[in-house]
């Protein structure tokens, strides 16, 4: 079996595994906690095209989170909309808001990126404090319902279901996106932007619109989450939920799309856990496993395990290739012997020869 055979076939186990463990998920756990992981997994897939593919480390992807949990909350509360149609006009929302965002904020690298998106993203918490007319505030929006077409969602386990469809949708959008052409562009820029530029591909144009797409991935995460819990509050907003999903894009492994999932349910599943404990110093039981996680796994949590198979494939493959051409190699023929002639002493042979 050729090793792109395998891949594709390794490939398709771990989708259909990832695929079964969303199924049973809220039956293992707590329903909300598992809608959280869900969410929180589409969120770290969003910041992971960015980070992970195009290189840019955004602390401002708060604002599209908790945009698109306001608007999608209005949508539902005033315009008397389903929720589906208030979760993706809650991602367009996020996309529009995303296009002036990265448009003054693409041409920066670095650490500058990332202060300019933080900027923009307080500045929106700033406003939804202040516009208490339309956001209530401190108090968020309050009582959004689950209702879609005379059917009653307010259990937890049932939303489960209702609002899983979207967040698959979500992961396979990003999983296609960096395996497609622009995909490729987007990790040659990651790379090199200055070969890619000199290519002839507008580097900035490009960034922008990964910008905006993962904007447009974060606000369905956060739509979901809104109508999943009701509510939608300032702390989606604040430039902690910016750098809790980079957290967790890191200690799933960066670039590795999938791994920002496995970061989602460690983080969530622990704070779940110390909270209803009663331990307040979450942050630091948190803190304290990231900086472990850091320094012992490089690649992240998924990255390493990655990385160490990816090896192991290596060092088989090259071992059987070597075995298979020490098996079939034929052995070396003796070398002729030199010709003489019949009767004739070796002097006289190579005085023939001469």
């Amino acid at each position: 079996m050729s090793r792109l055979a395998r891949s594709g076939r390794g490939g398709i186990v771990l989708l259909v595994l990832g695929l079964v463990a969303a199924l049973v998920l809220p039956w293992l756990i707590y329903p909300p906690v598992a809608l959280d992981i869900a969410c929180w997994a589409l969120f770290a897939a969003a910041v992971d095209l960015l980070l992970g593919f195009t290189g840019l480390l955004s602390f401002g992807h708060a604002a599209f989170w908790g945009g698109s949990a306001y608007c999608t909350g209005l949508i539902v509360l005033h315009g008397g909309l389903p929720f589906p149609v208030a979760i993706l006009g809650g991602a367009a929302f996020a996309a529009l808001l995303a296009l002036p965002i990265g448009y003054l904020s693409v041409r920066l690298t670095g650490i500058y990126f990332a202060m300019v998106t933080l900027a923009f993203a307080q500045m929106l918490y700033f406003l939804a404090n202040q516009w208490r007319e339309v956001t209530g505030g401190e108090n968020g929006l309050q009582g959004i319902p689950r209702e879609l077409f005379g059917l009653d969602l307010n259990d937890p386990f049932f939303f489960y279901y209702a609002g899983l469809p979207f967040v698959l949708a979500g992961l396979a959008a990003a999983w296609r996106i960096v395996r497609s052409p622009f995909g490729r562009v987007l990790v040659s820029i990651r790379d090199n932007p200055s070969r890619a530029r000199a290519l002839g591909y507008p580097v900035e144009r490009y960034r922008l619109l990964a910008f905006v797409l993962s904007a447009a991935l974060s606000g369905v995460a956060g739509g979901v989450f809104a109508i999943g819990h009701g509510f939608a509050s300032l702390d989606g907003l604040y430039w902690t939920t910016s750098g809790q999903v980079v957290m967790m894009v890191i200690l799933g492994g960066i670039g590795t799309l999938w791994g920002g999932a496995i970061g989602a349910a460690l983080v969530v599943q622990l704070q779940d856990f110390l909270a209803t404990a009663g331990f307040e110093g979450i942050g630091i039981v948190t803190g304290t496993i990231f900086i472990v996680i850091v320094l012992l796994f490089r690649r992240g949590i998924w990255g390493t395990a990655r990385h160490l198979l990816a090896t192991r494939r290596a060092r088989l493959s090259s071992a059987a290739g070597a075995g298979a051409e020490r098996a079939g190699s034929p052995a070396p023929a003796p070398a002729p012997a030199s010709p003489r002639p019949a009767g004739g002493s070796p002097d006289a042979a190579a005085g023939e020869r001469c």
